[in-house]
């Protein structure tokens, strides 16, 4: 048995059903979960480890509830930097046929590595295009040795150009290797248990991309293994006149009518959603992954998120792709999740007397981060600092120059000032950022890998 004290936080936030935060806090943690919460008097005094953060605002750790970290590969690419989603799409296809295994080793250490550093201790990865023999098992595997817990999405994309799809023919697979290999992912990978490192997804990629055979067919694979399910959906106005055309649904009709709505359900984005699929997300459970840099990046539009959880949808945090967000910086993705939802307030008609939409506060988009996002990942076992909860929580260190002048609210000076990394980030007590630097990576090395591989896809090699 290993144990972990954490005292002295200059503000512990324990993002519990009290929201405490506690001035002078600190954990007690045993093999990973924490055992006591509370003020460091009233904390046992010593441990195997003990870390002192008295100058440190202490928070849960950052759950990311959408990524494709394959797309670290080709951020900012020319062509492909001023379209929408469809034409951003078709321009990058021909650009991932070309990955290798070990492109999505390389990329997937790359984009963990960056959510790890932005204080991230739990990412969900939806990887749907298996080019040259890549597998997911290679996103797995390559995930091990960053030290943050992974919900590998088996994704799949099997509606072609020549069937009507919007994905090329040469990156589609036949549905019944999609469906063997999701089963034989499950058996192999999944981990159920509370603490669990690795959970399979999955994630059939989008309703232009699949066929509603694979739709349901997946679904009737994930309540067998009791696994979750997740895809994109209602992300453009686009997508919406797609189905409209193709299946004669609007998106989230057309998820009712596969049977994909449920607990186990998620859907990245949800920009184009009314009032009604709102109350159907609400009733039947589904949750949402809000991506807010990727929706402006591409110009999809803004997520009605405080409608959302007003309605009692659960609403967790995505950074998406590093090719429709270009970054992994997950604190980042709370700042902008917090500015656009007041832009968003602004154009509905908010004013300076106070009256119209409410504009989200801080502390509402540090929730959708931590307690939202475990929510929607099924994860009970994350999401706040209170006992029999995973000891994950990431820590800054307030004495910096961005907060110079903020140090009468540091929850706020977290969200509302200017992005920083974290000093220290721990996943089950284990220490995978300490000062600023990964613990168990070394990052000049893997730039230079990542660099290369990434020069060699848009040469064409």
């Amino acid at each position: 048995m290993t144990t972990l004290l954490l005292r002295q936080c200059s503000l512990l936030v324990t993002m519990d059903d009290h929201r405490q935060e506690i001035t002078g806090g600190g954990l007690f943690v045993r093999d990973g979960f924490i055992e006591q919460v509370g003020l460091a008097a009233d904390l046992p005094k010593t441990a195997d480890q003990v870390l002192d953060l008295s100058d440190y605002l202490v928070l849960p750790g950052l759950i990311n509830t959408h990524h494709h970290f394959y797309q670290t590969l080709t951020r900012a690419v020319p062509a492909a930097q001023n379209t929408n989603l469809f034409g951003w799409l078709k321009t990058l296809y021909p650009i991932w046929a070309r990955m290798t295994p070990e492109d999505i080793r390389i990329s997937t250490q790359t984009a963990m590595a960056e959510l790890a550093l932005s204080g991230c201790t739990t990412a969900s990865d939806h990887l749907y295009i298996f080019p040259n023999g890549a597998r997911l098992d290679d996103e797995i595997q390559a995930g091990q040795e960053v030290g943050i817990r992974l919900h590998a999405s088996r994704g799949s994309m099997s509606l072609g150009e020549s069937q009507g799809g919007l994905p090329p023919d040469q990156v589609v697979e036949k549905e019944d290797f999609i469906l063997k290999d999701s089963q034989r992912l499950i058996e192999t990978y999944h981990d159920p248990n509370p603490g669990a490192m690795t959970q399979i997804v999955l994630a059939p990629c989008s309703p232009f991309s699949v066929t509603a055979e694979l739709m349901r067919s997946s679904a009737v694979l994930a309540r067998e293994y009791g696994v979750n399910l997740h895809t994109h959906l209602a992300e453009t106005k686009d997508e919406e006149v797609f189905c409209l055309e193709k299946f004669g649904y609007r998106p989230a009709a057309y998820m009712d009518v596969l049977n994909w709505v449920g607990e186990d359900v998620w859907f990245a984005h949800s920009v184009h959603v009314d009032p009604d699929e709102i109350a159907l997300y609400a009733r039947t459970g589904c949750g949402v992954a809000h991506c807010p840099t990727s929706n402006m990046r591409l110009a999809s539009g803004i997520a009605p998120i405080l409608e959302m959880l007003t309605a009692g949808v659960k609403v967790g945090l995505g950074v998406d792709g590093s090719a429709s967000n270009d970054g992994s910086h997950l604190l980042e993705e709370v700042r902008q999740a917090m500015l656009v939802s007041r832009v968003r307030a602004g154009l509905l008609g908010a004013s300076l007397s106070g009256e119209g939409p409410a504009l989200m506060t801080a502390r509402q988009a540090l929730e959708i981060a931590t307690r939202g996002s475990a929510s929607v990942l099924g994860r009970k076992d994350l999401g706040s600092l209170e006992p029999g909860k995973c000891a994950d929580f990431m820590a800054i260190n307030l004495n910096r120059l961005g907060y110079a002048g903020a140090l009468h609210d540091p929850v706020a000076a977290a969200v509302f000032c200017a992005p920083v990394a974290a000093d220290y980030v721990l996943v089950g007590g284990k220490m995978v950022v300490k000062d600023g630097k990964l613990v168990n990576l070394s990052l000049p090395r893997l730039v230079e890998q990542h660099n290369r591989a990434s020069r060699r896809l848009l040469a064409g090699d």
